[in-house]
Order: structure tokens, then C-alpha cells, then sequence
């Protein structure tokens, strides 16, 4: 499943650069996660670097978009050979 920024988001610019998937971007009002590039990290780290970074735990899974490890993994690897 990918990720999902809520409206506690505050701005803070530090989750962006953590998303070794370019995910993550500037929304009209908050930043926002792209799921087709989301792969909560799966292929890079053993943890959600953004969740990590979040100073307000506002970094939850996206129930609109229920995906598996493997389906993630596979996700990782389509992005690596693009």
C-alpha cells in the first residue's frame, strides 16, 4: 500500500528530499505522495524514510491504495529501470 500525507501536514520541506522515489511534491496546499511512485520505500530502506522524518506523524498508508510487498518490489524495480 502507498502512503498518503494528511491535512496535519505542516510544510515542513523534510520529507521531499527523503523519497528516494521522487514521490513526494508540493500540492496546492500540502505536499502530496504520487502512488504510482510510492513504494514506501521498499528496494531502498527497511522503513518509510518519510514516516521517519515526519515531525507530525501525518504519513499514513493510503486505503485507496492497498498494495503488497511484492507488488511494491515490483513497483521499485519498474521505477529503477525507467
Amino acid at each position: 500500500m502507498s502512503l498518503m500525507i494528511t491535512d496535519e501536514c505542516i510544510n515542513c520541506d523534510v520529507c521531499e528530499p527523503e523519497c528516494p522515489n521522487q514521490a513526494i511534491s508540493q500540492g496546492p496546499e500540502i505536499y502530496e505522495i504520487d502512488p504510482n511512485r510510492c513504494t514506501e520505500c521498499v528496494g531502498h530502506y527497511d522503513t518509510p524514510q518519510c514516516q521517519e522524518v515526519c515531525p507530525v506523524d501525518c504519513i499514513p498508508h493510503d486505503p485507496d491504495n492497498v498494495e503488497t510487498r511484492e507488488v511494491l518490489l515490483v513497483k521499485y524495480e519498474k521505477l529503477q529501470a525507467a
